[in-house]
């Protein structure tokens, strides 16, 4: 069975290496998720560590889904440090390993984070994603609303400019 789980910067050192595997066969799979091919694993595991600091000091949250010390998946929230922004957070990094996708953990990642964004008083998400990718498909079947598309926005991991597409969700505050 599949876990969910919250992690802590220190948990996000520990599982560094798994989530820089998760990293690098998104990015070597197409995903536009910030990165370009070839990703090298070094940089992968120095990016995720790199992440634990802002995980420990709370303007990140990372969820992992995982088989024992395998990881299947992630996403995170980066909550802005502005006054007039604490009601918001940016939904970040939505992974599933190819070899694990079809089985519903994207939608099971993408639920942890918005009931944990709930739980800390986040009342609306956002985020940018590759247009015509199965994730757009996936939020826009999730309820999250479609603002539209900005050309060129992003490369993809073969350096080519792509479209990306905005989306925001209203989320329950249940504090």
């Amino acid at each position: 069975m599949t876990a969910i789980a919250a992690l802590s910067g220190t948990e996000v050192l520990a599982r560094a290496e798994g989530l820089a595997e998760l990293l690098t066969d998104s990015v070597h799979g197409g995903a536009s998720i910030g990165f370009l091919a070839p990703l090298e694993r070094s940089e992968a595991v120095a990016w995720w560590r790199a992440r634990a600091a802002a995980v420990e000091a709370g303007g990140l949250a990372v969820w992992v889904a995982h088989e024992g010390d395998r990881v299947l998946g992630t996403v995170g929230l980066a909550f802005p440090d502005k006054a007039n922004s604490r009601h918001r957070a940016e939904l970040v990094k939505l992974m599933v390993h190819r070899e694990a996708r079809g089985r519903g953990l994207g939608r099971r990642l993408l639920a942890a984070a918005e009931q944990g964004a709930a739980a800390a008083g986040i009342t609306l998400l956002h985020l940018d994603t590759e247009t015509g990718s199965t994730a757009e498909a996936l939020y826009g079947s999730a309820g999250w609303t479609r603002l539209g598309a900005i050309p060129d926005y992003a490369a993809t991991p073969a350096g080519l400019p792509h479209p990306t597409t905005v989306f925001y969700k209203r989320v329950a505050d249940s504090r």
